[in-house]
């Protein structure tokens, strides 16, 4: 299985829309690349520790490549705004790709390149070799499903 890391605003609606692609075999939230050890939510959503809200992806190549992947996140996520997503304002809250196997960095550059020239504005989404991933609290892990009726600000329909 292949690994990634996505980040793109509040994880809840992030890791619902990647768990129901075809090919991907496992999820869970988490934070990516920030300062602290063993963050909690309380401490990302300060802002002070540097973390991303992101999903951990593992997919299978033969159902899903990662190009394929790439092209459904940026259909869920607002590339050319910092910081924010949605009504969610805040360091934790940014855009970022965080590659686990560094020959995925040219193909997400790639793939950041060719969702370029659909805007004006410059893509701010990170593209960087993960550093550090803490796995949310329990009660984040797979949000939607145990409360469907929960805030996303994906539209999952």
């Amino acid at each position: 299985m292949k690994k990634i890391v996505l980040a793109g605003g509040c994880f809840w609606g992030v890791e619902e829309y990647i768990s129901r692609i075809k090919g991907v075999v496992k999820t869970n939230v988490g934070y990516a690349n920030g300062i602290t050890k063993n963050p909690s939510y309380k401490e990302v959503c300060t802002g002070m520790t540097g973390y991303a809200e992101a999903v951990y992806v593992e997919y299978d190549e033969n159902q899903i490549s990662l190009k394929e992947l790439l092209n459904k996140y940026w259909e869920i996520v607002e590339p050319t705004v910092l910081n924010r997503q949605g009504p969610d304002i805040g360091h934790q809250y940014r855009t970022g790709i965080y590659f686990i196997d560094t020959e995925d960095k040219n193909l997400i550059i790639e793939s950041r390149n060719e969702e370029q020239k659909k805007y004006d504005s410059q893509i701010v989404t990170e593209v960087e070799k993960l550093e550090c991933y803490y796995v949310a609290e329990e009660y984040h892990q797979k949000y939607l499903k145990k409360n469907p009726e929960g805030y996303c600000h994906i539209n999952l329909n």
